[in-house]
């Protein structure tokens, strides 16, 4: 097979499953036609493609799942809880054979006999999907579209009822649709009809089993609704039933705060089809290699001697090379960066299976979706955001019994929230629920030896916090499938901070927890300050420095055997670099010192350095997988002179 197609295959494939997945998702929360036919058409261009390609088993279950979804848009089943679950079930099933085909070339050997089983145990009637819909639907009143609720809500304020009418017709009744008529004529004498379930047309084109259900607005009682059903021959049962005005008043509200908060988002914001071209990002990674040989260059060439007969003409040139490779380093960014969407486009169907499997009640916000960042820090942050969802499903967020009883709403929220702020993206995974127990993590921390009792009492409160990201800490005394052996937040720590980025936690009882998550947009090119140490030369991130400072030696003092500084009002801790990195310090003994703040989180540290360079764009380069491994190293640039420059990761520094 040729893997250019294999690959075109399974690229589009992904989109499909992605596109199940949210279609499947806003089906549950909102059944309508359009996304019924959206879901269809995914389904089927899966199965063509398939098809083609010769996975047969993909083709085989997506014809099925089309079958079924065939006859959910012809009226024959409604959208139930039941129904969507076997629908995911399918999506997952396809998802594992897509992920076997990207890493072995087949589908393997996945059995979807039990899944295709169940879709036709489903169309030929014998499950109760379609009957446990009937109830549900009902219970929940939210049936009513705009428009009709609209209808309902000015009914409301007249004083007049919202009566459901369900009607089940004899077993041996031939024309269905002609008694239903005469069932609307019949109601329709009393008051206004506003839907019917299936709709009229299915009705009238007989695509019903033996019974529908009518709504109607009238004044009359449920006696006279009856005896005007009843009065049409070959109907088995009728019952009638009121809907309650209120429940459908709170809808409605709720569906005009959602509307107006969506009107204030997407004000000013015409969406136009993008037009887009799939570049493999190992051509991306060649251009940016090119963009960074440049900028080299550029920075060699304004350290070269400028005290010549054509020094201006040089600098004009030099001012132009500079303006050239900064707007194709910016342009190499933008073909570069990808929207969080991307990742956080997966959450809805993990909260919607956690929380279903927890029993509790989650209300998923999502917002900047819209934030870009680089694909290679895109391609490795979907892991952590993962573990910090769980943790918040499984730790923060109560049972929907508990939070009654803390005065709050069932339901509890779970916001994921992303933002620029300056040359990083900031990403906020924040919920409602019960807070982070700072006695009880404090218990635990000195039962794992990791604070002694005295220690611990002078904690402050983000040093019990940082308690959590230590390996095999845990909270939970009970390991379950989704927590408890101590894994995640560790994970969590790592992986960020490898990407050059920090995480802190805030907390506060009972009223919730976030987890701030700051990343850098790139990991390719950066701005730095420059400095010396001894004969050697070295680059601090300019996005962690704080400032920099001039002190006296007799400043200086000691704390628990360490130095430290006092700057207006802070106590700040002194790392001397030369002794961190193993440097001999050649230079006399100053009675100043140029100490560089550098900050993470909230916590800051003063570097003693020799000598301040200046700014200056640095390429980052890897250290190569031999010297991988060096401690409070991130990296290494090529300086304008051709000399190596190490970078400083301020992370571990700290």
């Amino acid at each position: 097979m040729d893997s250019r197609y294999l690959n075109v295959f399974l690229e589009e494939a992904t989109e499909h499953i992605e596109n199940l997945n949210n279609n499947l998702l806003a089906l549950e929360k909102n059944p309508s036609q359009e996304i019924i036919e959206e879901i269809f058409r995914s389904a089927h261009t899966l199965k063509g493609m398939a098809g083609t390609m010769g996975f047969n088993k993909i083709s085989e279950l997506t014809h099925e799942m089309e079958n079924l979804l065939h006859a959910i848009r012809s009226g024959d089943f409604q959208v139930t809880e039941a129904l969507i679950d076997v629908l995911f079930e399918c999506v997952d099933l396809l998802q594992e054979m897509i992920k076997k085909i990207s890493s072995e070339g087949s589908e393997g050997e996945t059995d979807i006999n039990l899944i295709v089983d169940k879709l036709h145990k489903i169309l030929s009637g014998e499950s109760s999907c379609n009957e446990t819909y009937k109830v549900t639907y009902t219970e929940k009143e939210e049936i009513f579209n705009e428009f009709e609720q609209r209808i309902i809500e000015e009914a409301a304020k007249k004083n007049l009822k919202i009566w459901q009418v369900r009607v089940e017709l004899q077993d041996n009744c031939l024309l269905k649709s002609a008694r239903a008529f005469l069932v609307f004529k019949n109601l329709e004498n009393f008051g206004e009809i506003v839907k019917t379930i299936p709709h009229v047309q299915d009705i009238e084109d007989e695509k019903f089993e033996k019974e529908f259900y009518v709504y109607i607005i009238t004044s009359k009682s449920e006696k006279e609704l009856l005896n005007a059903v009843y009065s049409v021959s070959e109907i088995k049962s009728v019952n009638v039933k009121e809907v309650k005005v209120n429940k459908v008043e709170k809808a409605i509200e709720e569906k005009e705060k959602t509307f107006v908060k969506q009107t204030q988002n997407d004000k000013n914001k015409v969406k136009t089809p993008a037009k887009t071209l799939r570049v493999d990002i190992e051509r991306l990674d060649n251009l940016m290699n090119l963009v960074s040989e440049l900028i080299i260059i550029k920075t060699r060439l304004e350290e070269q001697d400028k005290l010549t007969e054509h020094a201006q003409k040089r600098r004009e040139s030099l001012e132009y090379l500079a303006r050239i490779t900064s707007s194709l380093h910016d342009a190499v960014m933008k073909v570069r960066m990808v929207p969080i969407e991307n990742v956080f486009n997966r959450f809805p169907r993990v909260v919607r299976d956690l929380s279903r499997e927890l029993k509790k009640e989650v209300n998923l916000i999502i917002e900047g979706a819209e934030t870009e960042l680089d694909r290679t820090i895109i391609d490795e942050i979907g892991d952590p955001l993962i573990h910090l969802v769980r943790n918040a499903l499984d730790h923060g967020i109560e049972t929907p019994e508990e939070r009654v009883k803390k005065g709050k709403s069932k339901e509890g929220t779970l916001k994921l929230k992303a933002f620029h702020d300056g040359n990083n993206v900031v990403i906020e995974v924040s919920d409602d629920g019960r807070g982070v127990d700072l006695e009880k993590v404090l218990e635990k921390a000195q039962r794992m030896n990791l604070v002694d009792t005295s220690a611990g009492k002078k904690l402050k409160e983000n040093e019990i916090l940082n308690f959590l990201f230590e390996s095999g800490f845990s909270t939970r005394d009970k390991v379950t499938d989704i927590s408890g052996r101590g894994v995640g937040l560790d994970v969590v720590k790592t992986k960020i901070e490898s990407l050059g980025g920090s995480v802190e936690i805030r907390t506060k009882k009972d009223e919730g927890t976030t987890f701030l998550i700051r990343l850098p947009l790139t990991l390719a090119i950066i701005q730095a300050l420059m400095v010396e140490l001894g004969r050697e030369k070295y680059a601090i991130p300019l996005s962690s420095i704080k400032e920099i400072v001039i002190i006296q030696t007799s400043e200086l003092k000691k704390v628990q055997n360490n130095e430290v500084i006092l700057l207006r009002g802070n106590v700040v801790p002194i790392l001397r670099l030369h002794e961190i990195l193993d440097i001999p310090n050649e230079s006399p003994k100053d009675e100043t010192l140029t100490v560089v703040i550098v900050k993470k989180g909230d916590k800051e540290v003063g570097l003693i350095v020799d000598t301040l360079l200046g700014e200056q764009e640095i390429v980052i380069k890897s250290l190569g997988n031999f010297l991988k491994n060096i401690k409070f190293i991130a990296g290494a640039t090529i300086l304008g002179d051709g000399q190596v420059a190490l970078i400083l990761d301020i992370n571990t520094l700290i």
